[in-house]
């Protein structure tokens, strides 16, 4: 009996020790930025730009909010009303509302702008999460500034 305790202890103990060192644990350990997503529970869309930034390798998480209280924390958070589209998220101190790219997201985080963040206000068709690249028609990504201005950080042409 002590025999058999000892094997699947030992074989316990190396199943750990391998997991530990499983490529799997590298890549959750590697999982790209941070973002939190404050959306309205039944938007088909915003769920849709979230599984592209997961796809992105980008570690999403999600908090319901509609109506007032979506608004207020949106205008609370530096989002100037011609910018504001159906969700907000929060990404290593920055704010990013609506469709905006991945890509865009992550030039954001590397260069680092003296900003509020993102916004691609409305909801462009062809977007991420807002249909099909493809068929996308024109829009731009906007540099949201300290003091509310805000200027085009990325332009999108019509597909």
């Amino acid at each position: 009996m002590t025999q058999d305790t000892f094997s699947r202890r030992t074989l316990l103990i190396g199943g750990v020790a391998l997991f530990a060192a499983s490529p799997l644990r590298v890549l959750a350990q590697s999982a790209g930025p941070a973002i939190h997503v404050m959306k309205d529970p039944n938007c088909g869309c915003c769920s849709a730009w979230i599984e592209i930034l997961e796809n992105n390798g980008f570690a999403v998480t999600t908090e319901p909010s509609l109506g007032t209280l979506l608004m207020r924390y949106k205008l609370d958070n530096g989002i100037p009303q011609n910018m504001i589209s159906c969700h907000t998220g929060r990404v290593d101190g920055y704010m990013i509302e609506g469709h905006v790219p991945a890509a865009d997201i992550r030039r954001l985080l590397d260069e680092r702008p003296n900003a509020v963040g993102l916004a691609v206000p409305g909801m462009p068709y062809g977007s991420p999460g807002m249909g099909p690249e493809t068929e996308r028609e024109a829009y731009e990504v906007f540099l949201i500034l300290r003091d509310g201005s805000t200027e085009v950080f990325s332009t999108y042409p019509a597909a």
